[in-house]
């Protein structure tokens, strides 16, 4: 496990990450599709169904619970929304009291049987995802874009997480190098914070704009804030692919982190849909992503608290085992 990573740890395990949290909410009566606010939206209208789903997944068996903020901005917040930046900041800080609650009401649920004291990571998704138009898969967007703008587009959002207290950042399903460099760059401005950096990948060889996942992680290691790299949203037959082509890349400082989809494919028009040929589950790949150096390991799109279970049993044997607070 990487060094940078062992404060939040208190044994030699994976920490276990949640699932994903859109789809918990779908399944609880949720309608999300077609939203450009995704399940940010539910930060405005239905805070409890947010808080309940992250409880879901802290109770079957997740170290650390992401908040429902990957699709949020004070931008998209004041657009879709017609609220004031005030509100919409205020919006987006209390993603992380949400998560902050459910953590809070499971540890003290859980005493005196429980030890666990899970983290609270504050999710920052790409540019991409504000636009709500596919391009996050794509990065295409970055190609206009500079490093400089880049930046200027995520700093309120970091700055509200940080601000209201995250664990951990977490920048997820980042599809293009040029936008893993403006997060790099920019997080050194939140001095006390660390982060993950996980990216959306295209094959088992590239991240999604077509640069080589080995480019992307050594970007990544010229950041000491940066307790894990990785991979998210992808197909789980790619990972393995991905961590063996940039293995000798990883440093004793750094860890993976890794958390795929089911394996499913989406498709505007028709939804989610199950491919010809099935891929293996997480569960059953987690174990091969741990000796590779995986640290961080769950689920994303399409991955519940079912499947989180399973997982936890697979690496840890079961939902009690201890996971450390910061």
């Amino acid at each position: 496990m990487g060094s940078r990573l062992r404060p939040y740890m208190s044994d030699n395990g994976p920490l276990i990450l949640d699932g994903g949290l859109a789809t918990e909410l779908e399944a609880q009566g949720a309608n999300l599709q077609g939203d450009p606010l995704w399940s940010a939206r539910l930060l405005h209208t239905t805070p409890q169904a947010i808080q309940d789903a992250h409880y879901r997944f802290l109770l079957s068996g997740a170290d650390v619970i992401t908040t429902a903020t990957y699709q949020a901005s004070i931008t998209g917040f004041i657009t879709h929304l017609d609220v004031s930046s005030e509100c919409a900041r205020e919006l987006l800080m209390s993603g992380v009291q949400l998560a902050k609650e459910s953590v809070e009401r499971f540890v003290s649920d859980s005493r005196p049987t429980g030890q666990r004291h899970p983290l609270v990571a504050g999710s920052v998704g790409p540019y991409g995802a504000f636009l709500h138009n596919g391009s996050e898969y794509t990065g295409s967007y970055a190609e206009e874009m500079s490093i400089e703008e880049l930046k200027v587009w995520h700093r309120p959002q970091i700055d509200c997480l940080t601000a209201a207290g995250a664990d951990l950042i977490a920048f997820e399903t980042i599809p293009s190098l040029k936008e893993a460099e403006a997060l790099v760059e920019l997080l050194r401005e939140f001095p006390s914070s660390k982060a993950w950096l996980s990216f959306s990948c295209k094959d088992g060889r590239c991240i999604s704009d077509g640069s080589p996942f080995t480019d992307a992680v050594q970007m990544a290691h010229r950041c000491t804030q940066l307790v894990a790299v990785g991979v998210n949203c992808c197909c789980p037959a790619v990972v393995e692919p991905l961590l063996e082509s940039a293995g000798s890349l990883l440093s004793p400082d750094m860890s993976w982190v890794v958390y795929p989809n089911s394996g499913e494919d989406w498709d505007t028009e028709r939804g989610w849909s199950t491919p010809v040929k099935k891929s293996a589950s997480i569960p059953e790949l987690s174990r091969t992503w741990m000796k590779r150096g995986a640290a961080l390991i769950g689920g994303c799109c399409r991955i519940g608290p079912a499947h989180i279970t399973e997982l936890r049993q697979q690496l840890k044997g079961s939902c009690t085992s201890p996971a450390s607070a910061v």
